[in-house]
Order: C-alpha cells, then sequence, then structure tokens
C-alpha cells in the first residue's frame, strides 16, 4: 500500500537543521500519525512522503517555502508593556498566544525594554530549511469520519 491522499500515515522522524542540531524527533515516543493530503504536516515533508510504503526510510531537506515559510520581518513588533496585562515578568523567550488579525498564532518575546517588549510572530523555524529523516512505520485507509473532520483520530492522531 502506498502513500496516498486520505490514507492515515504513522511515521517516525528526526528533525535536524542545517547545523546537524536535533530540533524535535518522534523516537523513543509514539510515532507521528497524521492523515495525508490535508495539510496535516507541511508541504515539503507531505510531497516527500507521497508513493512511499511502509519500511520506506529517507531524508530529505525542505527548503523554508515548503515547510514554515521564510522569515518576515513585518512579523517582528514592538508592544507596548500594557498589553501584556496580568503577566509580572515578561522575559525573553516567553512565548504568547496573540489575535494579529489572521487568526491566532504564537509570538515569541525576543527582547524586553523597559516598557517596550519586542515580539516575534513568525514560526520559530520560519527560514529555516529542514532534515527530515524518516521512516514510514504504517498506511491505511482513513475512515470516512476521518476525512470529513480532516484528521485521524485515535492511537497517535489527536482530535482537536
Amino acid at each position: 500500500m502506498q502513500i496516498t491522499d486520505k490514507m492515515a500515515v504513522s511515521i517516525h522522524y528526526t528533525l535536524t537543521n542545517d547545523q546537524g542540531e536535533v530540533l524535535d524527533s518522534s523516537i523513543g515516543n509514539e510515532a507521528l500519525s497524521y492523515l495525508h493530503g490535508m495539510g496535516n504536516i507541511i508541504t515539503g515533508l507531505e510531497q516527500a512522503l507521497l508513493n512511499k510504503v511502509v519500511g520506506d526510510k529517507f531524508k530529505v531537506r525542505i527548503e523554508p517555502e515548503d515547510g514554515y515559510g521564510a522569515f518576515d520581518e513585518s512579523k517582528v513588533q514592538v508592544l507596548a508593556r500594557e498589553l501584556f496585562s496580568g503577566v509580572d515578568a515578561i522575559e525573553p523567550g516567553m512565548q504568547f498566544h496573540a489575535d494579529l488579525g489572521e487568526g491566532h498564532s504564537v509570538i515569541t518575546v525576543i527582547n524586553v525594554e523597559g516598557d517596550e517588549i519586542t515580539v516575534d510572530a513568525n514560526h520559530p523555524l520560519a527560514g529555516e530549511a529542514l532534515i527530515f529523516d524518516v521512516e514510514v512505520m504504517a498506511i491505511r485507509p482513513a475512515s470516512a469520519e476521518e476525512i470529513a473532520h480532516g484528521h485521524i483520530h485515535g492511537e497517535g492522531g489527536h482530535h482537536h
């Protein structure tokens, strides 16, 4: 059975950057399960998995435009401290959910100077090439309910 649209797929992966640093890995945890063709995972990885079969192992380098996008300077903004009401200590590295008019996203504090808080709404991996080392663990047809919901349910699947 090959990976095609509307298949429930389970993979193990290790994600590294160009410097060889491990950014994320499913090794030692449950395999990542997703519904192919529904945008559940980044475009470049989905394209690389198309037509693969159980047991396939491969490494793929994904450019930013097929990953989390290019780094967008306009998403770096200086905000006033009063926008963070109820937060006593604001430090670089802290993350907050924010509504930036394009739906909710996560912003990361990158600098604090007095009452000026510099935040970055880019994905932390924006602008980075991503290297995935992947093994295909399982493939099955998705159920009609999973297809209707746009993601898989059950083991390794996350129901939002």
